[in-house]
């Protein structure tokens, strides 16, 4: 994957994520979709990164709406 489609994959990712949860800032999920990616992108089989970037970040962003806040 070059690197146009690394961040066409990240912004459909971000954006997607964005609409899930849209009181989470947009640069949060897209620092968590662009670390999801990084995790994934020296594998050899590029053909599910978008998928799996995707869930590893909603299943991040879905811990940290249901975590307590800090502080308490």
């Amino acid at each position: 994957m070059d690197d146009t489609e690394k961040h066409e994959t990240i912004a459909k990712v971000t954006d997607r994520l964005a609409a899930r949860y849209p009181e989470t800032p947009r640069n949060l999920i897209a620092a968590v979709v662009a670390e999801e990616y990084a995790l994934l992108d020296s594998g050899r089989i590029r053909t599910y990164i978008p998928t799996l970037v995707e869930r590893g970040a909603r299943n991040r962003l879905r811990e940290s709406a249901s975590a307590p806040p800090s502080g308490i």
